[in-house]
Protein backbone atom coordinates (compact mmCIF):
# COMPACT_ATOMS: atom_id res chain seq x y z
CA UNK A 1 0.00 0.00 0.00
CA UNK A 2 1.33 3.40 -1.05
CA UNK A 3 2.06 6.52 1.57
CA UNK A 4 1.21 9.95 1.18
CA UNK A 5 4.30 12.03 2.31
CA UNK A 6 3.72 15.78 2.02
CA UNK A 7 6.76 18.12 2.18
CA UNK A 8 6.08 21.68 2.66
CA UNK A 9 8.06 24.80 3.47
CA UNK A 10 6.54 27.10 6.07
CA UNK A 11 7.43 30.19 7.81
CA UNK A 12 7.38 30.88 11.48
CA UNK A 13 3.81 31.88 10.61
CA UNK A 14 2.57 28.84 8.62
CA UNK A 15 3.18 30.69 4.64
CA UNK A 16 3.37 28.14 2.60
CA UNK A 17 3.06 30.24 -1.02
CA UNK A 18 5.53 30.34 -3.39
CA UNK A 19 8.79 29.51 -1.40
CA UNK A 20 10.70 28.80 -4.62
CA UNK A 21 11.07 31.60 -6.91
CA UNK A 22 9.38 35.58 -6.70
CA UNK A 23 6.90 34.61 -9.71
CA UNK A 24 6.18 31.31 -8.51
CA UNK A 25 2.94 32.69 -7.45
CA UNK A 26 1.46 35.94 -7.00
CA UNK A 27 -1.97 35.14 -6.22
CA UNK A 28 -3.69 37.62 -3.79
CA UNK A 29 -1.00 40.02 -4.60
CA UNK A 30 1.62 37.92 -2.60
CA UNK A 31 4.93 39.95 -3.12
CA UNK A 32 7.29 37.54 -0.93
CA UNK A 33 8.19 34.84 -3.73
CA UNK A 34 11.12 32.73 -3.31
CA UNK A 35 11.17 33.21 0.50
CA UNK A 36 12.68 29.63 0.68
CA UNK A 37 16.15 29.97 -1.61
CA UNK A 38 18.17 32.36 1.08
CA UNK A 39 18.05 29.05 3.60
CA UNK A 40 18.88 26.24 1.26
CA UNK A 41 20.77 23.45 3.42
CA UNK A 42 22.20 20.09 2.03
CA UNK A 43 20.52 18.94 5.14
CA UNK A 44 17.18 19.98 3.39
CA UNK A 45 17.99 18.09 0.47
CA UNK A 46 18.74 14.83 2.08
CA UNK A 47 15.58 14.93 3.82
CA UNK A 48 13.46 15.15 0.92
CA UNK A 49 15.54 12.85 -0.99
CA UNK A 50 15.00 10.30 1.72
CA UNK A 51 11.22 10.03 1.33
CA UNK A 52 12.03 10.29 -2.83
CA UNK A 53 13.14 6.94 -3.00
CA UNK A 54 13.49 4.62 -6.28
CA UNK A 55 10.01 3.75 -5.91
CA UNK A 56 7.86 6.71 -5.42
CA UNK A 57 5.67 9.41 -7.18
CA UNK A 58 4.84 13.33 -7.65
CA UNK A 59 1.00 13.38 -6.36
CA UNK A 60 0.29 17.30 -7.17
CA UNK A 61 -2.96 19.51 -6.88
CA UNK A 62 -4.14 21.47 -10.09
CA UNK A 63 -1.80 24.79 -9.31
CA UNK A 64 1.02 23.34 -7.91
CA UNK A 65 1.10 20.85 -11.34
CA UNK A 66 1.07 23.35 -13.46
CA UNK A 67 3.35 25.69 -12.07
CA UNK A 68 5.85 22.89 -11.51
CA UNK A 69 4.57 21.74 -15.43
CA UNK A 70 5.67 25.10 -16.52
CA UNK A 71 8.78 25.46 -14.42
CA UNK A 72 11.28 21.78 -14.14
CA UNK A 73 11.29 20.45 -17.53
CA UNK A 74 12.44 24.45 -18.59
CA UNK A 75 15.25 23.85 -16.35
CA UNK A 76 19.11 22.90 -16.69
CA UNK A 77 19.85 18.82 -16.21
CA UNK A 78 20.71 18.18 -12.45
CA UNK A 79 19.29 15.58 -10.10
CA UNK A 80 16.22 17.09 -8.68
CA UNK A 81 14.92 18.43 -12.55
CA UNK A 82 15.54 14.90 -13.40
CA UNK A 83 13.58 13.09 -10.60
CA UNK A 84 10.72 15.47 -11.50
CA UNK A 85 10.85 14.94 -15.04
CA UNK A 86 10.91 11.28 -15.06
CA UNK A 87 8.89 10.46 -12.61
CA UNK A 88 5.13 9.35 -12.44
CA UNK A 89 2.74 12.28 -11.65
CA UNK A 90 -0.63 12.03 -10.57
CA UNK A 91 -2.86 15.14 -10.61
CA UNK A 92 -5.69 15.49 -8.88
CA UNK A 93 -8.10 17.93 -10.76
CA UNK A 94 -11.75 18.44 -11.89
CA UNK A 95 -10.61 21.58 -14.66
CA UNK A 96 -7.86 19.79 -16.55
CA UNK A 97 -8.23 17.24 -19.09
CA UNK A 98 -5.90 14.94 -20.89
CA UNK A 99 -3.44 14.97 -22.17
CA UNK A 100 -1.49 16.31 -19.60
CA UNK A 101 1.48 18.56 -20.57
CA UNK A 102 4.07 16.94 -18.54
CA UNK A 103 5.66 13.56 -19.50
CA UNK A 104 4.63 10.51 -17.42
CA UNK A 105 1.58 12.44 -15.95
CA UNK A 106 -1.99 11.22 -15.45
CA UNK A 107 -5.05 12.82 -14.19
CA UNK A 108 -6.75 11.31 -11.42
CA UNK A 109 -10.71 11.03 -11.69
CA UNK A 110 -13.20 12.10 -9.80
CA UNK A 111 -12.80 13.48 -6.00
CA UNK A 112 -9.48 14.18 -4.99
CA UNK A 113 -9.90 12.05 -1.86
CA UNK A 114 -11.97 9.33 -3.12
CA UNK A 115 -8.80 9.04 -6.28
CA UNK A 116 -5.91 9.26 -3.72
CA UNK A 117 -7.78 6.52 -1.52
CA UNK A 118 -7.97 4.26 -4.38
CA UNK A 119 -4.05 5.19 -5.61
CA UNK A 120 -3.09 4.09 -2.27
CA UNK A 121 -4.28 0.82 -2.39
CA UNK A 122 -3.19 -0.11 -6.21
CA UNK A 123 0.68 0.66 -5.54
CA UNK A 124 3.53 0.46 -3.08
CA UNK A 125 5.30 3.80 -3.73
CA UNK A 126 5.67 6.95 -2.05
CA UNK A 127 3.40 9.63 -3.40
CA UNK A 128 5.04 12.96 -3.12
CA UNK A 129 3.26 16.19 -2.69
CA UNK A 130 5.17 19.09 -2.66
CA UNK A 131 2.84 22.57 -2.62
CA UNK A 132 -0.66 21.42 -2.87
CA UNK A 133 -2.41 23.41 -0.36
CA UNK A 134 -5.92 22.46 -1.21
CA UNK A 135 -5.16 18.91 -1.89
CA UNK A 136 -3.27 18.35 1.52
CA UNK A 137 -5.78 19.85 3.67
CA UNK A 138 -8.54 17.50 1.56
CA UNK A 139 -6.27 14.96 2.31
CA UNK A 140 -6.15 15.57 5.84
CA UNK A 141 -9.72 15.54 6.66
CA UNK A 142 -9.81 12.00 4.51
CA UNK A 143 -6.63 10.76 7.05
CA UNK A 144 -5.23 9.84 3.89
CA UNK A 145 -1.64 11.83 5.09
CA UNK A 146 0.81 9.25 6.55
CA UNK A 147 4.06 12.11 7.17
CA UNK A 148 4.35 15.43 6.55
CA UNK A 149 7.97 17.04 6.49
CA UNK A 150 7.59 20.45 7.68
CA UNK A 151 10.69 22.39 6.64
CA UNK A 152 10.04 25.64 9.03
CA UNK A 153 12.56 28.38 7.92
CA UNK A 154 13.60 31.04 10.64
CA UNK A 155 11.02 34.30 9.11
CA UNK A 156 7.26 36.01 9.22
CA UNK A 157 6.14 36.91 5.92
CA UNK A 158 2.45 38.26 7.65
CA UNK A 159 0.45 37.38 5.03
CA UNK A 160 0.30 34.63 1.75
CA UNK A 161 -1.60 31.58 1.51
CA UNK A 162 -1.07 28.76 4.92
CA UNK A 163 -1.28 25.19 5.08
CA UNK A 164 -3.61 25.08 7.97
CA UNK A 165 -5.72 28.53 7.56
CA UNK A 166 -8.52 29.15 10.36
CA UNK A 167 -10.78 27.18 8.46
CA UNK A 168 -8.82 24.52 8.12
CA UNK A 169 -8.88 20.63 9.36
CA UNK A 170 -9.73 21.18 12.97
CA UNK A 171 -8.21 19.26 15.88
CA UNK A 172 -5.69 16.50 14.70
CA UNK A 173 -2.97 14.91 17.08
CA UNK A 174 0.84 14.08 15.17
CA UNK A 175 3.53 12.52 16.51
CA UNK A 176 7.29 13.72 16.14
CA UNK A 177 8.83 10.89 14.20
CA UNK A 178 12.36 12.80 13.18
CA UNK A 179 13.65 16.35 13.58
CA UNK A 180 16.96 18.59 13.02
CA UNK A 181 18.18 21.95 12.23
CA UNK A 182 20.02 23.31 9.52
CA UNK A 183 22.74 25.67 9.79
CA UNK A 184 20.76 28.06 8.23
CA UNK A 185 18.32 27.89 11.16
CA UNK A 186 15.50 25.51 9.57
CA UNK A 187 13.78 23.03 11.27
CA UNK A 188 12.86 19.89 9.98
CA UNK A 189 10.11 18.31 11.39
CA UNK A 190 8.58 14.97 10.68
CA UNK A 191 4.90 14.04 11.77
CA UNK A 192 2.91 11.08 11.47
CA UNK A 193 -0.69 11.92 12.78
CA UNK A 194 -1.23 10.16 15.59
CA UNK A 195 -4.44 8.22 16.76
CA UNK A 196 -6.64 10.36 19.72
CA UNK A 197 -6.91 8.79 22.77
Amino acid sequence: MGKVIVIEHLTLDGVMQAPGHPDEDPRDGFRHGGWATRAQDPAMQEAMGARMTSAWSLLAGRTTYERFAAYWPRQAPNPFTDALNQVRKYVASTTLAEPLPWQNSTLLKGEAADAVARLKKEIAENLVVFGSGVLVRSLMEHGLVDELLLMVHPLTLGSGRRLFPDSGTGLTAFELVDSATTGTGVILAAYRPAHMR
